[in-house]
């Protein structure tokens, strides 16, 4: 059975090693390994890790079955969201689960944690920014009722990448 719980401080070194692992298993055969390494000298430093989970307006969750780590979900609200700071809004910056455990439904299970709180916030919709390349997650998305609203600049070191902005109303 997959249970969600949030992520405590005190496990930051265990979200780090898994943020990183996913990371690469999504997106290292699609990118040079070059930008790879230097987005992930920045995004996986154990002080950024520690300042995320501190941040009272971001949320983490593991995901688990049977105790074993098998995917985690990152939420933003008010100014902690990386582009829209709608005080009326939920992002999902990431949901992220391990190759061994693609298919067994962990993602929607996520997303729809996510989705339950915005919901119980009576926030006005739910948006996220996904590359434009991965076609899974973008048909992921658009299938659970999220549609393009806009696109944003993600640099991948020096790589600069679209990001679409994909939303889903709640009301």
């Amino acid at each position: 059975m997959i249970t969600i719980r949030k992520v405590h401080i005190t496990e930051a070194d265990t979200l780090l090693a898994f943020s990183k692992r996913t990371f690469y298993e999504s997106f290292a055969h699609l990118n040079d390994p070059a930008n790879m390494r230097a987005y992930s000298d920045i995004a996986f430093m154990p002080q950024r890790v520690q300042e995320e989970l501190s941040n009272p307006h971001s949320e983490f969750y593991f995901a688990l079955l049977d105790d074993e780590l098998t995917g985690y979900l990152k939420i933003n609200f008010a100014d902690a969201q990386s582009d829209l700071k709608d005080e009326n809004t939920l992002e999902v910056e990431r949901i992220y689960v391990a190759d061994e455990h693609q298919g067994k439904k962990i993602g929607k299970l996520l997303l729809n944690f996510a989705i339950d709180i915005a919901q119980k916030k009576q926030l006005n919709y739910i948006w996220l920014g996904v590359w434009e390349h991965n076609k899974k997650a973008i048909g992921f998305y658009e299938r659970h009722g999220f549609k393009a609203f806009s696109q944003h600049d993600f640099y991948l070191g020096n790589d600069k990448q679209i990001d679409l902005l994909l939303k889903k109303e709640l009301n």
